[in-house]
């Protein structure tokens, strides 16, 4: 009879190339639930051994299948599910899957988008290079960026009823406006498909596009709560240029440019963040690149999530001058609250995205004439020192507010604005997540009544 491999190969489909020790159940899309119990039903039948529930447990890997043909019991897998099965509030420290594209090292402080620094893309990068690297896997050469930035140049115009609708909710936040139009995208699309059909080209189609869009969505949103009329940006201007144009309605300084193209770099991706997991979830449902993203800025605008960026201004304004740091750190400490713009689930020291954001915050302060704010929170900074030495350390939040601030525009466009960078992480994700694509099911560890009696008319 042929070898265990190319019954393996035959039965999920591959080449038998395939087939190596490092293949297991969901690792790749054809040895998904179906291929499994198919795969099952093959060893059984090729092996003459009925193969129960507790094997089919066991039998999850290439090398414990090539085991049980050689007629060695496999290493026993991982047990049923219980109510005594261990439970992991949060997912922490749960490896759901792989990736090419974002490494972290809380404890060394290290971020690495694709095996690249964010110290050196933040310093020498343009945005448009990194959301190449991003999306396509690499970084750009002039020919590539070229076609890259005339992608998102055509993506900017808005749909018209799109453009309707942000005016209409001129009076909503805007990460609930920003939510509602980037969900009203789809309906306006030049096709209509829906995940299960989406090929990943036409996946990465959508995904330019919504890079390209979202900025303005939330340029526009903005001009209408202010009276005004949206302002497309000329086609040459970078990225960073056009967005900070929308914006403010006007052509802005060279320090603005370089702050919003640096905030967008390192807010550009972060591996497995709660948004992130959730646009990777509804892909996993083959829900499309729409859907996906809009789930994904409805878990970004949490306040424990991407809405932290906006309470940080709240801080500035409770702290007042420098002066009053110290206070105001033993204050909150005193009640057990924590300081907003420190500590990370991540890091155990300095988020290295800070050092990128403060550094614009200082040219941009030098710009407009006025320290204080930066002064303030490098005091707050300092009163929190002997916390960093236990992980609570300055995070991304705590200066990109006030750079905000700096170039005139309200604190409750720090999200939104946080959004238009890490769209390119998304859109990334979602193409990854969709060219492995496995149904993320987790489970629930039930702790209620079991056998209750039903009588009718109980209350």
């Amino acid at each position: 009879m042929s070898s265990v491999d190319q019954l393996i190969a035959r039965t999920l489909g591959i080449a038998e190339a395939r087939v190596t020790d490092e293949v297991e159940y969901q690792s790749i899309k054809e040895w998904d639930s179906l291929g499994h119990v198919s795969l099952m039903v093959a060893l059984e039948k090729a092996y003459g051994v009925p193969i129960d529930d507790e094997l089919t447990l066991s039998l999850r890997t290439v090398s414990a299948i090539r085991e049980f043909a050689a007629g060695t019991t496999p290493q026993q897998g991982p047990a049923a599910p219980d109510d005594r099965a261990a439970v992991h509030r949060g997912l922490e420290g749960v490896v759901f899957d792989r990736t090419g594209i974002t490494h972290i090292d809380g404890v060394a402080g290290v971020l690495e988008y694709r095996g690249y620094s964010i110290h050196d893309l933040a310093a020498h990068a343009s945005f448009e290079e990194v959301a190449h690297l991003m999306i396509d896997g690499e970084l750009p050469d002039a020919a590539s960026l070229e076609r890259f930035s005339k992608e998102l140049h055509a993506a900017r115009a808005l749909p018209g009823p799109v453009l309707d609708l942000a005016r209409s909710l001129a009076h909503a936040h805007p990460v609930e406006a920003l939510r509602t139009c980037v969900s009203a995208l789809a309906a306006f699309g030049q096709r209509r498909v829906d995940g299960s059909d989406e090929t990943y080209e036409q996946a990465r189609e959508t995904g330019i596009t919504l890079l390209g869009q979202i900025p303005m969505i939330v340029a526009a949103h903005h001009a209408f709560r202010n009276g005004r009329e949206p302002l497309m940006p000329a086609e040459d201007t970078s990225y960073a240029e056009a967005v900070l144009t929308a914006l403010l309605g006007e052509s802005p300084t060279p320090a603005a440019v370089q702050f919003i193209n640096r905030g967008l770099i390192v807010h550009a991706d972060h591996s497995s963040n709660a948004s992130a997991f959730v646009a990777r979830v509804a892909t996993g449902c083959r829900a499309g690149m729409t859907a996906s993203l809009t789930a994904a800025v409805a878990a970004f605008g949490g306040s424990v999530h991407g809405g932290a960026a906006e309470r940080v201004m709240t801080l500035l304004d409770q702290v007042g001058s420098p002066e009053r740091a110290e206070a105001y750190v033993a204050e909150l400490q005193g009640r057990g609250e924590p300081v907003m713009g420190f500590g990370h689930r991540v890091y155990r020291t300095e988020d290295p995205r800070v050092r990128h954001l403060r550094a614009t915050v200082v040219a941009l302060s030098e710009e407009c004439g006025d320290t204080s704010g930066l002064e303030t929170l490098d005091a707050v900074a300092a009163a929190m020192s002997p916390y960093s030495r236990h992980g609570v350390a300055a995070n991304v939040d705590l200066y990109a507010g006030l750079a905000y601030r700096l170039l005139g525009l309200p604190d409750d466009l720090a999200v939104p604005l946080f959004v238009i960078g890490r769209t390119a992480g998304w859109v990334a994700q979602v193409l990854e997540q969709q060219s492995n694509n496995v149904l993320i099911r987790p489970l629930l560890s039930y702790t209620g009544p079991h056998a209750r009696p039903f009588t009718k008319g109980n209350r």
